[in-house]
Protein backbone atom coordinates (compact mmCIF):
# COMPACT_ATOMS: atom_id res chain seq x y z
CA UNK A 1 0.00 0.00 0.00
CA UNK A 2 0.96 3.42 -0.69
CA UNK A 3 0.87 4.68 2.54
CA UNK A 4 2.53 1.65 4.50
CA UNK A 5 5.19 2.91 7.16
CA UNK A 6 8.19 1.57 4.68
CA UNK A 7 6.49 3.52 1.27
CA UNK A 8 6.15 6.55 3.83
CA UNK A 9 9.84 6.60 4.59
CA UNK A 10 11.09 5.91 1.51
CA UNK A 11 9.33 9.31 0.47
CA UNK A 12 10.65 11.22 3.21
CA UNK A 13 14.37 9.51 1.73
CA UNK A 14 13.69 10.87 -1.16
CA UNK A 15 12.17 14.29 -0.10
CA UNK A 16 15.23 14.83 2.19
CA UNK A 17 17.60 14.18 -1.28
CA UNK A 18 16.13 16.46 -3.48
CA UNK A 19 16.21 19.49 -0.84
CA UNK A 20 20.25 18.16 -0.45
CA UNK A 21 20.63 18.40 -4.18
CA UNK A 22 18.69 21.71 -4.84
CA UNK A 23 20.73 23.33 -1.63
CA UNK A 24 23.98 21.94 -2.86
CA UNK A 25 23.47 23.43 -6.66
CA UNK A 26 22.34 26.81 -5.03
CA UNK A 27 25.43 26.82 -2.91
CA UNK A 28 27.70 25.57 -5.63
CA UNK A 29 26.32 28.66 -7.55
CA UNK A 30 27.24 31.07 -5.08
CA UNK A 31 30.79 29.75 -4.50
CA UNK A 32 31.54 30.78 -7.80
CA UNK A 33 31.29 34.24 -6.80
CA UNK A 34 34.20 33.79 -4.58
CA UNK A 35 36.81 32.43 -6.61
CA UNK A 36 38.12 36.08 -7.68
CA UNK A 37 38.65 36.81 -4.31
CA UNK A 38 39.56 33.43 -2.63
CA UNK A 39 40.31 30.97 -5.43
CA UNK A 40 38.67 27.21 -5.49
CA UNK A 41 40.75 26.61 -2.52
CA UNK A 42 39.70 29.22 0.14
CA UNK A 43 36.01 28.51 -0.95
CA UNK A 44 36.54 25.15 -0.36
CA UNK A 45 37.78 26.39 3.15
CA UNK A 46 35.19 28.77 3.70
CA UNK A 47 32.66 25.72 2.98
CA UNK A 48 33.92 23.34 5.13
CA UNK A 49 35.59 24.99 7.65
CA UNK A 50 32.38 27.25 8.67
CA UNK A 51 30.18 24.17 7.96
CA UNK A 52 32.39 22.23 10.92
CA UNK A 53 31.48 25.31 13.18
CA UNK A 54 27.84 25.29 12.67
CA UNK A 55 27.02 21.64 12.86
CA UNK A 56 29.50 21.25 16.11
CA UNK A 57 27.90 24.11 17.63
CA UNK A 58 24.21 22.64 17.02
CA UNK A 59 25.26 18.27 17.91
CA UNK A 60 27.99 18.81 20.08
CA UNK A 61 28.58 15.43 19.45
CA UNK A 62 31.20 15.00 22.41
CA UNK A 63 28.11 14.80 24.65
CA UNK A 64 27.56 11.09 23.47
CA UNK A 65 29.33 8.40 23.54
CA UNK A 66 30.16 6.36 19.92
CA UNK A 67 31.18 2.68 18.77
CA UNK A 68 34.95 3.21 18.08
CA UNK A 69 34.62 0.01 15.26
CA UNK A 70 33.47 2.82 12.88
CA UNK A 71 36.14 5.10 13.06
CA UNK A 72 37.79 3.75 10.08
CA UNK A 73 34.79 4.38 7.89
CA UNK A 74 33.86 7.60 9.69
CA UNK A 75 37.66 8.96 8.92
CA UNK A 76 36.86 7.86 5.44
CA UNK A 77 34.13 9.18 4.79
CA UNK A 78 35.47 12.55 6.13
CA UNK A 79 38.96 12.74 3.74
CA UNK A 80 36.67 12.08 1.18
CA UNK A 81 33.92 14.78 1.84
CA UNK A 82 37.33 17.17 2.01
CA UNK A 83 38.76 15.49 -1.56
CA UNK A 84 35.89 15.70 -3.47
CA UNK A 85 35.04 19.17 -2.33
CA UNK A 86 38.75 20.54 -3.21
CA UNK A 87 38.88 18.99 -6.59
CA UNK A 88 35.25 19.72 -7.63
CA UNK A 89 35.98 23.26 -6.69
CA UNK A 90 39.14 23.36 -8.86
CA UNK A 91 37.11 21.65 -11.42
CA UNK A 92 34.62 24.94 -11.92
CA UNK A 93 37.74 27.14 -12.53
CA UNK A 94 37.34 26.26 -16.06
CA UNK A 95 34.38 24.53 -16.79
CA UNK A 96 30.59 25.23 -16.40
CA UNK A 97 28.79 24.07 -13.57
CA UNK A 98 26.14 21.66 -15.17
CA UNK A 99 29.00 20.10 -16.81
CA UNK A 100 31.20 19.40 -13.89
CA UNK A 101 28.58 17.61 -12.16
CA UNK A 102 27.85 15.88 -14.96
CA UNK A 103 31.20 14.56 -15.29
CA UNK A 104 31.45 14.16 -11.53
CA UNK A 105 28.34 12.06 -11.37
CA UNK A 106 29.95 9.20 -13.10
CA UNK A 107 31.59 8.00 -9.79
CA UNK A 108 27.67 7.57 -8.47
CA UNK A 109 26.40 6.24 -11.82
CA UNK A 110 28.99 3.90 -11.96
CA UNK A 111 28.61 2.50 -7.74
CA UNK A 112 25.18 1.65 -9.20
CA UNK A 113 25.70 -0.02 -11.99
CA UNK A 114 27.88 -1.95 -9.65
CA UNK A 115 24.06 -2.79 -7.60
CA UNK A 116 21.97 -3.38 -10.40
CA UNK A 117 20.23 -6.63 -10.67
CA UNK A 118 17.03 -6.71 -12.60
CA UNK A 119 16.09 -6.36 -16.35
CA UNK A 120 13.97 -2.55 -14.74
CA UNK A 121 17.09 -1.44 -13.38
CA UNK A 122 19.09 -1.48 -16.25
CA UNK A 123 16.38 0.96 -18.09
CA UNK A 124 16.63 3.11 -15.61
CA UNK A 125 20.28 3.58 -15.53
CA UNK A 126 20.41 3.75 -19.60
CA UNK A 127 17.99 6.48 -19.30
CA UNK A 128 20.16 8.02 -16.96
CA UNK A 129 23.18 6.93 -19.37
CA UNK A 130 21.58 8.62 -22.04
CA UNK A 131 20.82 12.23 -20.07
CA UNK A 132 24.28 12.71 -18.64
CA UNK A 133 25.33 11.75 -22.39
CA UNK A 134 23.26 15.00 -23.90
CA UNK A 135 24.33 16.92 -21.01
CA UNK A 136 27.89 17.01 -22.02
CA UNK A 137 28.71 18.99 -25.40
CA UNK A 138 30.26 17.60 -28.32
CA UNK A 139 31.89 17.71 -31.55
CA UNK A 140 34.40 21.17 -31.18
CA UNK A 141 32.97 21.97 -27.77
CA UNK A 142 34.10 19.37 -26.18
CA UNK A 143 37.81 20.09 -27.23
CA UNK A 144 37.58 22.95 -25.59
CA UNK A 145 37.01 21.83 -22.40
CA UNK A 146 39.90 21.92 -20.35
CA UNK A 147 41.27 18.61 -19.74
CA UNK A 148 42.83 19.82 -16.13
CA UNK A 149 39.13 21.00 -15.13
CA UNK A 150 37.67 17.61 -16.65
CA UNK A 151 40.45 15.40 -14.77
CA UNK A 152 39.48 17.23 -11.49
CA UNK A 153 35.45 16.84 -12.01
CA UNK A 154 36.33 12.64 -12.54
CA UNK A 155 38.32 12.62 -9.70
CA UNK A 156 35.41 14.34 -7.62
CA UNK A 157 33.29 11.46 -8.58
CA UNK A 158 35.72 8.82 -7.07
CA UNK A 159 35.17 10.96 -4.24
CA UNK A 160 31.63 10.96 -4.30
CA UNK A 161 30.98 7.14 -4.65
CA UNK A 162 33.44 7.09 -1.56
CA UNK A 163 31.42 8.83 -0.05
CA UNK A 164 28.36 6.92 -0.71
CA UNK A 165 29.66 3.85 0.40
CA UNK A 166 31.58 5.26 3.54
CA UNK A 167 28.77 7.63 4.46
CA UNK A 168 26.64 4.86 5.14
CA UNK A 169 28.98 2.85 7.26
CA UNK A 170 29.47 6.50 9.11
CA UNK A 171 26.03 6.96 9.75
CA UNK A 172 25.92 3.12 10.93
CA UNK A 173 27.79 3.59 13.36
CA UNK A 174 27.52 7.29 14.22
CA UNK A 175 24.15 8.37 13.56
CA UNK A 176 23.35 12.00 12.78
CA UNK A 177 26.69 13.14 14.51
CA UNK A 178 28.26 11.08 11.71
CA UNK A 179 28.20 14.38 9.41
CA UNK A 180 29.27 16.66 11.94
CA UNK A 181 32.09 14.82 12.54
CA UNK A 182 32.69 14.10 9.22
CA UNK A 183 32.71 17.14 8.32
CA UNK A 184 35.19 18.04 10.77
CA UNK A 185 37.59 15.86 9.58
CA UNK A 186 36.90 17.38 5.60
CA UNK A 187 37.85 20.44 7.12
CA UNK A 188 41.00 19.44 8.72
CA UNK A 189 42.02 18.15 5.26
CA UNK A 190 40.63 21.58 3.34
CA UNK A 191 41.26 24.35 5.97
CA UNK A 192 45.27 24.22 5.73
CA UNK A 193 45.40 24.01 1.58
CA UNK A 194 42.91 27.42 1.60
CA UNK A 195 44.76 28.91 3.88
CA UNK A 196 48.17 28.27 2.09
CA UNK A 197 46.62 29.65 -1.50
CA UNK A 198 44.50 32.47 0.31
CA UNK A 199 45.70 33.90 3.32
CA UNK A 200 44.72 36.83 4.74
CA UNK A 201 41.67 37.50 2.19
CA UNK A 202 39.47 34.65 3.87
CA UNK A 203 38.97 36.94 6.87
CA UNK A 204 37.76 39.71 4.91
CA UNK A 205 34.19 40.98 6.41
CA UNK A 206 32.95 41.37 2.77
CA UNK A 207 33.23 38.00 2.07
CA UNK A 208 32.33 36.62 5.10
CA UNK A 209 28.14 36.66 4.86
CA UNK A 210 29.17 35.09 1.27
CA UNK A 211 31.10 32.64 3.05
CA UNK A 212 28.50 31.42 6.00
CA UNK A 213 25.94 30.90 2.60
CA UNK A 214 28.16 28.21 0.89
CA UNK A 215 28.91 26.60 4.04
CA UNK A 216 24.99 26.33 5.32
CA UNK A 217 24.15 25.90 1.59
CA UNK A 218 26.62 23.50 0.45
CA UNK A 219 27.38 21.30 3.25
CA UNK A 220 26.01 22.23 6.76
CA UNK A 221 22.17 21.28 5.61
CA UNK A 222 22.91 19.12 2.12
CA UNK A 223 25.12 16.72 4.15
CA UNK A 224 22.39 16.69 7.21
CA UNK A 225 19.80 15.61 4.56
CA UNK A 226 21.92 13.34 2.45
CA UNK A 227 22.91 11.46 5.50
CA UNK A 228 18.85 10.89 6.24
CA UNK A 229 19.03 9.51 2.93
CA UNK A 230 21.17 7.32 2.00
CA UNK A 231 20.85 5.31 5.66
CA UNK A 232 17.00 4.18 4.41
CA UNK A 233 17.62 3.74 0.28
CA UNK A 234 19.71 1.27 -0.76
CA UNK A 235 23.20 2.38 -2.19
CA UNK A 236 21.64 1.72 -6.00
CA UNK A 237 18.89 3.35 -5.39
CA UNK A 238 20.14 6.59 -3.94
CA UNK A 239 22.95 6.33 -6.77
CA UNK A 240 20.49 6.18 -9.71
CA UNK A 241 18.77 9.08 -8.06
CA UNK A 242 21.79 11.13 -7.33
CA UNK A 243 21.23 11.57 -11.10
CA UNK A 244 19.13 14.40 -10.49
CA UNK A 245 22.24 16.26 -9.74
CA UNK A 246 23.60 17.56 -13.66
CA UNK A 247 19.97 18.69 -13.91
CA UNK A 248 19.79 20.62 -11.02
CA UNK A 249 23.36 21.92 -11.42
CA UNK A 250 22.28 23.00 -14.95
CA UNK A 251 19.05 24.44 -13.85
CA UNK A 252 21.50 26.41 -11.18
CA UNK A 253 24.12 27.69 -13.91
CA UNK A 254 21.17 29.20 -16.06
CA UNK A 255 19.43 30.94 -12.87
CA UNK A 256 22.46 32.15 -11.17
CA UNK A 257 25.32 32.22 -13.52
CA UNK A 258 23.50 33.19 -16.98
CA UNK A 259 24.53 29.75 -18.90
CA UNK A 260 22.08 28.67 -21.23
CA UNK A 261 20.68 25.51 -21.86
CA UNK A 262 20.02 24.03 -25.35
CA UNK A 263 16.87 21.94 -26.25
CA UNK A 264 19.09 18.49 -26.46
CA UNK A 265 20.17 19.54 -22.65
CA UNK A 266 16.35 20.23 -21.83
CA UNK A 267 15.61 16.73 -23.40
CA UNK A 268 18.50 15.45 -21.33
CA UNK A 269 17.15 16.84 -18.15
CA UNK A 270 14.00 15.34 -18.92
CA UNK A 271 15.36 11.82 -19.14
CA UNK A 272 17.37 11.91 -15.99
CA UNK A 273 14.02 12.89 -14.20
CA UNK A 274 12.32 10.10 -15.64
CA UNK A 275 15.18 7.60 -14.27
CA UNK A 276 15.03 9.01 -11.25
CA UNK A 277 11.17 8.95 -10.74
CA UNK A 278 11.08 5.05 -12.30
CA UNK A 279 14.05 4.19 -9.23
CA UNK A 280 11.68 6.34 -7.04
CA UNK A 281 8.74 3.84 -7.84
CA UNK A 282 10.76 0.74 -7.99
CA UNK A 283 11.70 0.75 -4.22
CA UNK A 284 8.15 0.23 -3.05
CA UNK A 285 8.99 -3.47 -4.10
CA UNK A 286 9.12 -4.92 -0.85
CA UNK A 287 11.72 -7.42 -2.92
CA UNK A 288 14.45 -4.12 -2.84
CA UNK A 289 17.48 -4.67 -0.11
CA UNK A 290 17.92 -2.93 2.95
CA UNK A 291 20.61 0.01 2.90
CA UNK A 292 23.98 -0.80 2.17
Amino acid sequence: MPSSPRFVRVLFAVAALLVAMLSYQCGAALAKQLFPAVGAQGATAYRLGLAALVLLAWRRPWRRAHDRAGRRALWGYGLAIGAMNLVFYLSLRTIPLGIAVALEFAGPLALALLGARRPLDFVWLALAVAGLALLLPFGGEVRALDPVGVAYALAAGVGWAAYIVLGQRAGRAYGADAVTLGTSIAALLAVPVGVAHAGMALLSPALLPFALGVALLSSALPYTLEMIAMTRLPARSFGTLLSLEPAIAALAGVAFLGERLSLAQWTAIAAIVAAAAGTTLALRRPADEPPA
